[in-house]
Order: C-alpha cells, then structure tokens, then sequence
C-alpha cells in the first residue's frame, strides 16, 4: 500500500469522524451546514467525494461502514472500517488520491480563520460570498 494513501486516510481521521458524528448517514446526501464546524464539513466533502467515484458495490460498504460508526461513535473499530473504505478507494484510484490531497490541509499546516462583526465572513478559500441585501449576482 502506498505511503500516501496511509497518511492521507490518517490525516482524514478525525475529519470523517466528526462528519459522522455530525450528519450520520446523511452524510452523503446533506449540503453544507453553516451550524457544523469546519472539520465536520471537510469530512463530509471527503466522504461525498469517496462516495461519488465509488460503483454500487463501493457506494453499499462505504454507507454501511459510515452508519456502523455513526451508531458506536466511541468505536474505535468502526471509524477504522470508514479508514479502510477511504483507503481502498484511494488505493483503486489516482485521480480521488489527487483530489484529498487537495482537499486535506498540509501536514503541520494549522489554519486558523475568524470572522467578527455583523454580515462577517470567514474561509480559507471561496467562490462567491454575498453578504448585502438585495444583491444580484450576475456571471
């Protein structure tokens, strides 16, 4: 197995448990939510993508794998299942390898975002953020 599919589903640990414990199995279907912190939501966008590449067959083990942890939080044998599901998936395709890293933050890279005021906000990186009233967004 390759070195960097370990340390990246290492390093996606805990952002798949907490998108776990935050949507559950609806994980793979729920939007972002401005109520969950950022580390529920990058699990979760790590998952969808997981889940997205993945046939049927991938698609049943990776929700199966995510439900058993959602029900035994504290299982830490349960969260290894969702691991092994993001490894293999890792291990069988190059291109979803590429795409986590991209997602996942370097390793050591600490990234600390704050936003204050009324109508604040705050991202490492954004598309298109609105925070008037009346505003018409035009492509």
């Amino acid at each position: 197995m390759s070195a960097d599919v370990v340390q990246l589903a290492e390093q996606a640990g805990p952002y798949l448990t907490t998108a776990v414990s935050a949507y559950g199995v609806a994980v793979f279907t729920r939007a972002e939510s401005a109520a969950v912190d950022a580390t529920a939501n990058l699990g979760r966008r790590i998952l969808q993508a997981v889940w997205r590449r993945r046939g049927e067959r991938g698609r049943a083990e990776l929700e199966a794998a995510v439900q058993n942890a959602a029900q035994a939080p504290d299982d830490e044998d349960a969260a290894a299942a969702v691991r092994q599901q993001i490894k293999r998936a890792l291990r069988e395709d190059a291109e979803l390898l590429a795409e986590l890293a991209r997602m996942l933050p370097a390793a050591g890279e600490t990234v600390t975002v704050t936003a204050s005021g009324e109508r604040s906000i705050a991202a490492k990186a954004i598309g298109t953020a609105v925070t008037g009233d009346n505003t018409t967004i035009r492509p």
